[in-house]
């Protein structure tokens, strides 16, 4: 995934699924205010670019794997695609209900953290390597850190309590052993045999290259991871859904994060969610809080708590003032009383061995890389296309629970929108087109209020009728695409690239500050879809965090307003490959 280059600078109305509405208070007007003071400070200009240091510090690079010194590690097995559980066809995943769900095994949630968060293959080049995972991130740099909280399964080897992922090895860090008992009060308003993952980000694996814009990164990064664990849980079977309306302190809690003296002062960790998993039930409805419950001082003195935090660079790291202060200001404090009701699943219709689609949901996760670049020529079906940009549809008009996977695991109504430069589409005029991501929320008049007078707002021939996609302006879009992303010529070779806008200041009016974060998170899902899709139709796709911002609403018409914010583009196309660069098996330095 490409963000941006290292330039020095020389300056320095959305309804949530379930969730109440509230005033904006004194207090939390004076944290929007500097949640928005960032995120302007932080765009790119055609005169000026956010923020870094201009250069790369290589002596001080961040270690990308983060380990706990005394923690026991315990290794997942190391499966082959054919070895159980197996992986399903990849069109599967998009079948509600189409998979039988498995128990929870050592085996089964290695399969998950394999999908999930693990290594796929190494790079390397003139002696040095690095390592590809199936969450992408911003320049490889991977500052997402994966846990896990699990009580006691008699079919899982494996102690309760808190673990940390760590995909080098493949293995769980025993981070906070508690007995059953204590898990079990923890766990109790998750559903029968469920666990707890959660995601924090180390903002300086992103600062280091990235300066101040890094906090955007790490926000799209946990959008990818979300992603990716949602799909991870699909392969299986299992539900997911993230608690959105947990505070900040209770997942810090709840993940050992409060722990200062666990991390370096300059290296640690912020919480960014926790998500309920569990094997799908066909018989029994029941209800799931979206706020989990806030660990007792009780609780959090009991058990064990083991390790110590690597260090990630051999010296302090560069401070960037501004991310500490959006990273407080964009703090979730509160905890929303919601429920969300799960009835009963249909009933899974036996599948015959040997007639599955191809190819296997494993191995579009194991393959999926981020095109370095495109060829310029190649292209890709009307209906193709159309059938990715349907991966993308919420289906708002669903309960939260009856959405399209991935959608389900997001309990909140869509707040991003599609700006579209298509390029090499067969069967569809090349110019620039919207998507409607919620057409059920937000009618298409409230975009043709906003944006240019000129633009045709016309449907697409052949267009299937649940696809909200509008022609705004027909015409050759390359060039435009490139300028506008930083001048990167993927935008421009690709078949087609794309804004994410975001409805920004109705969400952060009207939720808070916080949910600053979970707009990033949405586009970052979004593009893991896209990731998954490219890879199934057999070409590749990369997100770029380089664009001009306001460039890019100046040319849709939106600027000077804030209502509308380009957050994260994307682009898709025919990859060239660089003959320079081998490809090693993801595990080879496990082999004994």
């Amino acid at each position: 995934m490409t963000s941006q280059p290292v330039y020095a600078s020389s300056q320095s109305n959305v309804t949530l699924h379930s969730m109440d509405s509230r005033a904006t208070s004194s207090k939390e007007s004076s944290t929007l205010d500097r949640v928005k003071r960032y995120h302007e400070q932080t765009k790119h200009e055609f005169n000026r670019f956010a923020k870094s240091l201009g250069y790369l510090d290589w002596a001080n690079q961040p270690d990308p794997f983060r380990r706990f010194h005394e923690a026991p590690l315990l290794s997942l097995p190391l499966l082959t695609l054919e070895e159980e559980p197996r992986s399903p066809a990849y069109e599967a995943l998009f079948q509600a209900a189409s998979i039988p769900s498995q128990p929870v095994t050592l085996r089964t949630l290695s399969r998950f953290f394999e999908y999930a968060l693990s290594l796929t293959a190494w790079k390397e080049y003139n002696g040095t390597r690095w390592a590809l995972r199936s969450n992408p991130s911003s320049g490889n740099l991977h500052p997402t850190e994966g846990y896990l909280f699990i009580g006691p399964h008699q079919e899982l080897a494996l102690n309760p309590g808190l673990y940390h992922y760590a995909p080098k090895e493949h293995g769980l860090e025993h981070r906070w052993e508690v007995s059953p008992e204590t898990a079990q009060q923890l766990l109790q308003g998750i559903p029968n045999q469920g666990f707890l993952v959660g995601l924090s980000s180390i903002h300086w694996r992103e600062a280091w290259k990235y300066g101040e814009r890094a906090f955007r990164y790490c926000q799209h990064d946990t959008g990818h991871a979300i992603g990716s664990m949602r799909i991870a849980a699909a392969t299986l079977g299992w539900n997911m859904i993230i608690l959105s309306h947990t505070s900040d302190e209770t997942i810090e809690q709840v993940l050992g994060l409060h722990r200062k003296q666990d991390f370096h002062p300059s290296e640690g960790e912020y919480p960014e969610l926790l998500a309920a998993v569990w094997p799908r039930d066909h018989d029994t409805p029941f209800d799931i809080k979206l706020a989990f419950e806030k660990p007792t001082d009780e609780l959090l003195l009991s058990g064990e708590w083991k390790g110590e935090a690597n260090r990630l660079s051999k010296d302090v790291p560069v401070h960037w003032d501004i991310i500490d202060e959006v990273a407080e200001a964009s703090w979730k404090s509160t905890q929303e009383s919601e429920v969300l009701a799960f009835l009963s699943s249909p009933a899974i219709q036996e599948r015959q061995e040997g007639k599955e689609n191809k190819p296997l949901a494993g191995h579009i996760i194991h393959q999926r890389r981020s095109a370095v670049s495109f060829d310029g020529h190649t292209s890709l079906s009307v209906d193709r296309f159309y059938t990715m940009l349907l991966r993308t549809m919420p289906k708002s008009e669903l309960p939260v629970p009856e959405r399209p996977m991935p959608w389900d695991t997001l309990p909140w109504e869509p707040t991003v929108h599609l700006a579209l430069f298509v390029h090499r589409i067969d069967g569809l005029p090349s110019g620039m087109y919207w998507l409607n991501r919620n057409p059920q929320g937000r009618p298409v008049k409230d975009f043709q209020a906003g944006m240019h007078e000129q633009f045709v707002w016309a449907t697409p021939d052949n267009c299937p009728p649940q696809l909200p996609l509008y022609l705004l302006e027909e015409g050759d879009a390359k060039n435009l695409a490139m300028q506008l992303s930083c001048g990167q010529e993927i935008a421009k070779d690709s078949a087609f690239a794309l804004g994410m806008v975001a409805e920004f200041d109705a969400s952060l009016e009207t939720f808070g500050p916080w949910f600053y974060k979970r707009l990033f998170w949405e586009t970052g899902l979004i593009g893991q879809v896209l990731y998954l899709e490219a890879e199934a139709a057999g070409i590749r796709s990369t997100g770029i965090g380089c664009f001009f911002d306001d460039p890019v609403h100046r040319v849709l018409g939106f600027f000077p307003q804030t209502k509308w914010q380009s957050l994260y583009h994307f682009t898709v196309g025919g990859p060239t490959d660089d003959g320079r660069l081998t490809t090693l098996p993801p595990y080879e330095h496990l082999s004994p």
